[in-house]
């Protein structure tokens, strides 16, 4: 994939506009770090000058990228805003108009950029993955995250997740390696055939990183992968890491732009890279970051936080968009109550497929639509 591969097309943006919202989750989403119950997100609205709308969403991060719902929305209603209301010009111009706006807030940007680049699809009659140069043909095994909690909990979880047709269970490890293996095998005991991808969240240094994935590989469990099992400042740990296990290594918060993949890949630190919107901060980062992969002949997951179904269709998209993406972990819609907007994508089974449409092929989402009462609507 080349730069020359996205379309570009002249645009005039006369509004954007925000809207705080809060859904709840069908139970609690609990990891090492944090236990989520609802999820407080933004939508960025972009009006063009014929009328069109995009949106495009961003949620609470404050773990991750260091954003709450009140910094995302005065992000977007601030200096985004102004950098980008009344801009004309070609998309990927305006896209870096909103990268230069401000430093850091990455999931506000992100937002933002979605929208556009969604408005613009919008108007070209196009999905949002022709836009970006790719095609919305064949299907992605997306996963299902089981939460971090009693090993029998677990083991429910994982069965659900089975019986519902997944195949890759992603597993959020703890800080106590004994009680870990007591729930990935009570997880493999309920779910039997499933292939698991673990998530260390930088929880080892990389001499304990070495140990216990040699353990697991010695144990013959079934892992696709592990992420970032080390500090995401330590690349020479991550390559220790990766020089001396078979398994797989994934690079996630130590790569948020495509500088930082072309650190990873030239330290030889990572067998793949996660790639995810509120890290990048827009779409062409993403495919930046892709584009550094390919060249390097290692593969991406197109991952995400807990977030809602606008900014996973937005990555859906991007999936499909790059040749080196491979992988996807965007389960965090199944965790909602509410399945608004409609549209976007499909699931069957393990199975996610674009459904088509302009843009991101989603409805519009409502601003009184689980409107956050510190700023629905606005």
């Amino acid at each position: 994939m080349t730069p020359q591969s996205l379309l570009d097309p002249d645009v005039h943006v006369v509004a954007v506009r925000h809207h705080r919202h809060v859904a709840p989750l069908k139970r609690p989403f609990v990891t090492a770090a944090r236990r989520t119950e609802a999820v407080h997100y933004v939508v960025a609205e972009v009006e063009l000058a014929e009328g069109t709308v995009g949106q495009g969403s961003s949620a609470e991060t404050v773990a991750v990228t260091g954003e709450s719902a009140e910094s995302i929305a005065a992000c977007l209603a601030g200096p985004l805003r102004g950098a980008l209301e009344g801009a004309r010009g070609p998309l990927g111009d305006l896209g870096r108009r909103i990268g230069e706006a401000v430093p850091g807030s990455t999931s506000a940007k992100a937002a933002l950029d979605v929208a556009l680049h969604d408005a613009a699809a919008r108007a070209a009659r196009v999905p949002l993955v022709e836009l970006l140069g790719g095609t919305r043909c064949g299907t992605l095994t997306n996963d299902m995250t089981i939460s971090l909690e009693d090993p029998e909990v677990m083991a429910g979880h994982a069965r659900d997740a089975v019986a519902a047709g997944e195949q890759i269970l992603k597993i959020k490890l703890g800080r106590d390696i004994d009680e870990d293996r007591r729930r990935l095998a009570a997880v493999l005991e309920a779910a039997p055939g499933v292939s698991l991808r673990l998530d260390a969240n930088q929880g080892w240094e990389a001499r304990e990183a070495i140990s216990i994935i040699n353990g697991f590989e010695r144990d013959g469990l079934p892992i696709e992968l592990v992420e970032q099992p080390v500090p995401a400042a330590d690349l020479e740990g991550l390559a220790r890491v990766r020089a001396e296990v078979a398994t797989p290594v994934m690079a996630d918060e130590a790569v948020w732009n495509a500088q930082d993949a072309r650190r990873i890949v030239e330290a030889g630190a990572a067998d793949l890279l996660n790639i995810k919107l509120a890290k990048t901060g827009g779409l062409r980062e993403a495919l930046a970051v892709a584009d550094v992969a390919l060249e390097a002949g290692i593969a991406c997951m197109v991952g995400s936080m807990m977030e809602p179904r606008i900014s996973i269709t937005a990555a859906a998209h991007l999936a499909f968009a790059h040749p080196a993406i491979a992988l996807i972990d965007l389960d965090p819609p199944a965790w909602f109550t509410s399945g608004a907007p409609s549209g976007g994508y499909r699931q069957r089974g393990a199975e996610l497929e674009l459904v088509g449409g302009p843009g991101l092929g989603l409805a519009m989402l409502d601003p009184m639509q689980d409107a956050d009462d510190a700023g629905g609507g606005r």
